[in-house]
């Protein structure tokens, strides 16, 4: 892979699901364990994951590189810039199989409109499980998922 030319990436919804993100972004390599601090997770009244400010907050995700192409391909999934505004954080990340953490900076997406609360998209419970059951398999923490994700994503049996 061009690292080189190579973006950074956080994924904090559906995307954390490892499948859905080889069929979306084909040259995305999976990075590590990502922090978004003083940020809260939520579904907005799009439906959709979205982060929010929020001081003593964090996020969790899953960073990817993606290739230049992988990002453009990802910009129109997000709906950038009408559902999602690209947006560059500094992130904590624990890379696969090392305990340091360091930190960079990451492409988040971010929707700076709808920034309350909302209902997820039937739809999008299914992915966000299966992204759920990816993440907390690479080291997530699940008190994490129940303390701000399952609020607002029912668990799913398989």
């Amino acid at each position: 892979m061009d690292t080189i030319n190579s973006t950074l990436y956080f994924a904090y919804g559906s995307n954390m699901w490892l499948n859905q993100m080889a069929r979306r972004c084909p040259g995305n390599t999976y990075i590590g364990i990502g922090v978004l601090k003083d940020w809260k997770w939520l579904i907005n009244r799009s439906g959709y994951a979205n982060v929010v400010p929020s001081p003593d907050d964090i996020v969790y995700g899953l960073v990817y590189t993606l290739t230049p192409s992988d990002e453009a391909t990802l910009d129109t999934y997000e709906g950038v810039p009408n559902a999602y505004v690209k947006q560059a954080h500094s992130i904590e990340l624990t890379k696969e199989g090392q305990q340091e953490k360091r930190l960079v900076d990451c492409l988040v997406y971010v929707d700076v409109v709808r920034l309350e609360p909302g209902h997820p998209k039937t739809e999008y419970i299914p992915r966000m499980n299966a992204a759920l059951r990816d993440a907390e398999e690479r080291g997530v923490p699940k008190d994490y998922v129940e303390k701000y994700v399952r609020h607002f994503i029912p668990l799913l049996q398989n």
